[in-house]
């Protein structure tokens, strides 16, 4: 009999030390794959514990990131954001960001070309949504550093350089269709546009009050809103800009003279820029042909370039005052 409940105890232990270890294999399996798991929601940004289904019901990574918080460096690209709906994700942007007002009361990090990596950092942004001038480089990396993802979009100021802008901000936002309806809102304002005979003279000057004045030559964004308004560009004979000459403005003989409305009020008004040496012997200054556009609208080539382009046109060639028609 003892050696019978000897026996019945021994083969008790040896079934119950086993049961655990079958336990604990079992459990290793999905202990072994938490790594992969791991890496698999880091890069889709959902939940470990997401049901696969779940996982393939959500939005696409890089569309739900945007959509979290965002920083936009550039006036064009923020407006771009705005115009597109989201507006309300942003949580920084930069000193170029004056339209709509309410990008205005965003908090700043600086100008575009020159961002403050702490500024963005202290955002704890889940995007950041920059113009290709943005900068320093050394800069963005430190942003980028911390794992703030960037997403750089075209500097180019032109009609198709806005396009292509709209375009890609959208696809970002995964706000295509309404991307679509700003580029063809541009399209059908543009449309509407047509060049005055004989064409206009008009000298754009960047002012920053009297005493920081330039002059927009050709490979400008002056240049081409100018040109696509339906006028001729008053200097034809440099790129880019450069300080204001009264000998070369005299000479130049502008039908009008253009600038933002920022650049107006920081001269003084329309009077005060009629008076300006070299101004006050054109064409432009005896007629009193003095016109100011919204700095970002005029320049920036956002979502209402289309708008800008006949507003300058409108400016460019006035209908007449009954008492003019004949």
């Amino acid at each position: 009999m003892k050696h019978f409940i000897i026996l019945f105890l021994a083969f008790y232990s040896f079934a119950c030390t086993q049961s655990p270890k079958t336990t604990e294999s079992q459990a290793e399996q999905p202990a072994a794959e938490a790594p992969a798991k791991k890496a698999e929601a880091q890069n889709a940004e959902a939940p470990a514990e997401a049901k696969p289904a779940e996982k393939e019901q959500a939005p696409a990574p890089e569309t739900k990131k945007a959509l979290a918080s965002i920083v936009t460096l550039g006036g064009n690209v923020t407006e771009t954001v705005f115009a597109l709906g989201h507006g309300d994700k942003i949580v920084g942007v930069d000193m170029s960001s004056v339209f709509p007002e309410e990008a205005s009361k965003k908090k700043q990090v600086g100008y575009y070309r020159r961002v403050s990596a702490e500024g963005i950092i202290s955002l704890s942004p889940s995007l950041v949504i920059a113009s290709s001038a943005s900068g320093p480089a050394e800069v963005l990396k430190k942003v980028t550093d911390v794992g703030i993802k960037i997403e750089t979009v075209p500097d180019t100021k032109t009609v198709e350089g806005a396009k292509e802008r709209i375009s890609l901000i959208a696809k970002i936002l995964g706000e295509e269709e309404k991307g679509k309806a700003l580029i063809e809102k541009i399209d059908g304002e543009l449309k509407k546009v047509s060049a005055a005979t004989p064409a206009k003279k008009v000298l754009f000057i960047y002012a920053r009050g009297a005493g920081s004045l330039s002059v927009a030559g050709t490979k400008t964004a002056a240049d081409a809103m100018i040109k696509l308004a339906g006028g001729v560009n008053a200097v034809e004979g440099y790129e880019g800009y450069k300080p204001m000459n009264s000998e070369s403005i005299v000479a130049a003989a502008p039908d009008v003279i253009l600038l933002t409305t920022r650049g107006l009020e920081s001269i003084g008004g329309i009077e005060a820029v009629g008076q300006l040496k070299g101004i006050d012997l054109t064409p432009a200054a005896k007629n009193k042909a003095i016109v100011a556009l919204d700095d970002l609208m005029l320049l920036g080539f956002g979502p209402r370039t289309g708008e800008a382009v006949a507003t300058l046109a409108e400016k460019l060639n006035p209908e007449p005052s009954p008492a003019q028609k004949p």
